[in-house]
């Protein structure tokens, strides 16, 4: 909706611009356009009339109409029924430019060009009808939300015979950037298989109402709420138990890996971050949204992206800065998981002290003090047996968050890491990762 012009109250008279300028060829769709006046006053009475147009005793009317009829209501006399001096006429133009038969067309190519670009995987993938997204979701109540994003919502649905709960993302068909995303992800998405990713289940694209991806429905909500989310009553929830934050640490590199190394193209996904870690009812971590996932033309082969998209405070300082995207973008950010779940902190959090606003300096800076004991979750006891657990872990984060991206190791290396599987590859990169000995020690005997 278009705010057309507002014509104060106070200025009791009413003016219009030249209705001339920027007339279009077809003089019907004039008519098509409504138009929504506002009338204070009017006849109402002398009470009303006199009234501050600002009381709550002003009184106003609302008439739906066409600019046709707007310019007619213009030239009545002020002192009839149909205007007072002090009218206030409101123009919106709701036209939306669905009756212009250029629009309606360029809708339709866009459509077409759509389902042409995906039309090589949606045969594995279920079509879905707008109805049935509708009804899924019971109309897209806001009850069914899940979460959005910059160009989404996700609903929870229930479709099919058997009411399978599923999540849908609903982009909005308006929006240029939308069928760009849709297809990227829809293409990437669909080639996805593996325990640790959110599986695409469908698609469906409606020309009036927008366009949908649906995905397996992930019960236990995202590793965001269990590591910073709060209840209603302004408590946190009990904190992720260390077994489950080293489950998510191992099964989201192995999800990564596969991006990266188990797939015909490379992967990056170039939005790693703990809202977009499900977890299933066993604390299983599943991947999802990859709405600003893109193609690399290999692992370590990186390229320049004209607009940086992501998440602050899990930008690598090469893609931040300059653009230039690989799969070490992916292997920066997951560190920045590692770190918050080493430490139950956000990655940017203004409240803290000076120095502890950025996770990532300050858990440098500890790093090189060996402060283990500042370092971890003070939410969480930790076992004397899952102390080598811990080390390898800040040894993972320590080397993905290493500003320079040659100096980070590729995400199997990082997997070997988390497992205790020591590469040689490892091995040579030693002198650049800290040594945890002397951390575990200290916090060993602190227990």
């Amino acid at each position: 909706m278009g705010l057309a012009c507002i014509i104060p109250t106070r200025r009791r008279r009413i003016s219009i611009k030249n209705q001339n300028e920027g007339k279009i060829n077809d003089k019907n769709l004039e008519h098509n356009k409504a138009w929504l006046l506002a009338e204070g006053g009017g006849c109402g009475g002398p009470e009303l009339i006199n009234a501050d147009p600002y009381s709550v005793h002003s009184s106003f009317r609302f008439t739906l109409c066409t600019q046709v009829e707007v310019d007619q209501s213009m030239n009545v006399n002020n002192n009839s029924c149909g205007f007072s001096n002090s009218a206030t006429v409101l123009m919106v133009n709701l036209d939306n430019g669905l009756t212009d038969p250029k629009s309606q067309e360029l809708k339709w190519r866009k459509v077409e060009s759509l389902e042409r670009n995906i039309s090589p995987v949606v045969h594995s993938l279920i079509r879905f009808s707008y109805n049935e997204i509708a009804s899924a979701t019971r109309n897209f109540s806001k009850g069914r939300v899940l979460g959005r994003g910059a160009l989404s919502f996700v609903f929870m649905g229930r479709v099919g015979f058997l009411r399978t709960t599923v999540a849908i993302k609903r982009l909005d068909m308006a929006d240029e950037e939308s069928p760009k995303a849709f297809c990227r992800e829809l293409m990437i998405a669909s080639s996805l298989h593996n325990p640790y990713i959110v599986l695409l289940v469908g698609f469906c694209i409606d020309p009036e109402e927008g366009l949908f991806l649906v995905y397996k429905y992930v019960s236990g909500g995202s590793l965001e709420r269990y590591l910073h989310g709060k209840k209603r009553g302004g408590k946190g929830g009990p904190a992720l138990t260390w077994c489950a934050r080293y489950k998510v640490a191992v099964g989201i590199a192995e999800s990564i890996g596969y991006l990266h190394n188990g797939t015909e193209r490379c992967v990056v996904h170039r939005d790693i971050k703990p809202s977009n870690i499900l977890l299933s009812s066993k604390k299983t971590p599943k991947l999802c949204d990859f709405g600003l996932a893109t193609w690399t033309p290999a692992p370590s082969v990186p390229f320049l992206c004209k607009t940086v998209k992501g998440t602050f405070g899990y930008l690598a300082p090469e893609y931040f800065q300059h653009g230039k995207v690989s799969d070490k973008t992916d292997v920066y950010a997951f560190g920045v998981v590692l770190l918050e779940l080493l430490t139950g902190r956000k990655p940017i959090e203004a409240k803290r002290g000076p120095g502890e606003e950025n996770l990532v300096l300050w858990a440098k800076l500890l790093l090189q003090q060996d402060a283990l004991e500042k370092f971890l979750d003070p939410r969480l006891k930790f076992p004397r047996k899952n102390l080598h657990q811990i080390s390898r872990m800040i040894q993972a984060a320590a080397a993905c968050i290493h500003s320079e991206e040659s100096q980070r190791p590729d995400i199997d290396e990082i997997i070997d890491m988390l497992r205790g599987r020591e590469s040689d590859s490892i091995n040579t990169k030693k002198d650049i990762l800290p040594s945890n000995s002397c951390m575990i020690d200290c916090y060993n005997q602190s227990q």
